[in-house]
């Protein structure tokens, strides 16, 4: 058999490249002509005409009859940029894949039950499957498929990618999750932290809209924080700003994964309080974060003993909070995870706890208020930012 050098994987690239190619020219100059697409990109008339087909039954670009020096035309329009982005969130129990248009908005969805502590490795390689899975449901073409946005709860170094050393996957510190997806997918891979996505979800669509410095909190396993000043996100040097789980509130308290003592996270990470409760406690087993939630509903049920649970953990959060009010100053605090569905349960003693440790002028002009996306707000931030890439 003859090598004619042409594999499938290059002949989508080329033709990805000079699609883009067109949309570059009538991003720039507006509405054109074929003929001056032709002339503009260098490509053939006919391979402009075949993309302009294709563009146009994506809803990319709009085409209308012209005429041109006399002669017939056809003008094209770039109505919005072509392709689709991926979401792809790790959490700890499940891996969750969500397909995007090309403003961010959700086209399809899904989610598998998984054990994402247990190998990194693994991980990518069903995280890699269930993309592709969701967009042969979707009937996406892969190959249109312009950028993919990881979600990792944990810190993630801005320079190398690497998984921080204390997060909630202590098995891929130094992990690079983007490259590896990236070789298994053959796509351009963003990694970000889970804080950081849900707080540019909550301030686009959810309960952080119309603020310009939001401090938005996740509460789960551990907890975190995305920071956004002058609706910028602020990362920090090395990526770790927003781990206010690791805030010491108690010299003598627990000891703390990170290795210190009495660490927030050990007053409202799921589980230290799963440990808070009674041994005679009704609640089913299960999963750590069912537990939770089967916790947070004997609250909201009027059980004496998940209220002090929950009631405790809201004091220690605010104090928390404060410190971090008082450092950023902030407009709006977004709390979210599976313990903010306590609602006022555990916001009432956060708010009093940082009436006691938050500067008076600083305390005055925030807002504090639960996430609207809930657990969707990581995966939703995903497709926003893969969007936001493409521009």
């Amino acid at each position: 058999m003859t090598d004619t050098g042409t594999t499938p994987g290059s002949q989508s690239a080329l033709r990805q490249a000079n699609e883009r190619r067109v949309v570059d020219v009538l991003r720039q100059d507006g509405t054109q002509t074929q003929a001056e697409l032709a002339r503009a990109t260098g490509l053939s008339a006919a391979s402009v005409s075949n993309i302009v087909r294709g563009l146009r039954s994506a809803g990319t670009v709009s085409v209308r009859n012209t005429s041109s020096n006399g002669r017939r035309a056809r003008a094209v329009t770039l109505l919005r940029p072509p392709g689709t982005v991926v979401a792809v969130d790790f959490a700890v129990d499940q891996i969750r894949v969500a397909v995007g248009d090309s403003d961010g908005n959700m086209l399809a969805r899904e989610s598998i039950a998984y054990e994402v502590t247990a190998d990194a490795g693994r991980s990518i390689r069903r995280a890699a499957w269930l993309t592709e899975t969701t967009l042969l449901g979707a009937r996406i073409d892969l190959g249109t498929v312009a950028s993919v946005v990881a979600s990792v709860p944990g810190p993630i170094a801005p320079d190398t990618g690497e998984v921080g050393a204390i997060s909630c996957l202590p098995r891929w510190a130094g992990f690079r999750p983007a490259a590896a997806l990236e070789q298994r997918l053959g796509l351009p891979v963003l990694a970000e932290n889970d804080a950081n996505l849900a707080v540019v979800a909550e301030r686009r669509a959810g309960a952080a809209q119309g603020a310009e410095h939001v401090i938005q909190v996740v509460l789960g396993e551990g907890v975190g924080a995305g920071i956004m000043m002058s609706g910028q996100l602020f990362r920090g040097a090395g990526g770790t700003a927003g781990e206010i789980g690791h805030i010491g509130l108690d010299p003598r308290g627990q000891v703390c994964r990170c290795g210190n003592r009495g660490c927030l996270e050990t007053f409202v990470g799921t589980g230290y309080l799963l440990n808070m409760l009674p041994r005679n406690h009704d609640l089913a087993p299960g999963p750590d974060r069912a537990r939770l939630r089967g916790v947070v509903a004997s609250a909201l049920g009027e059980d004496p003993g998940s209220r002090r649970i929950i009631a405790e953990a809201g004091t220690a959060l605010g104090q928390g909070v404060a410190i971090m009010a008082n450092l950023f100053n902030p407009d709006r605090v977004v709390v979210g995870g599976d313990l903010a569905e306590a609602g006022a349960l555990l916001l009432e003693p956060m708010r009093r706890a940082m009436e006691l440790g938050t500067l008076g002028g600083a305390l005055a002009q925030l807002e504090l208020v639960t996430s609207a996306l809930g657990e969707d707000a990581a995966i939703r931030g995903a497709l926003l930012t893969a969007a936001h890439s493409m521009r």
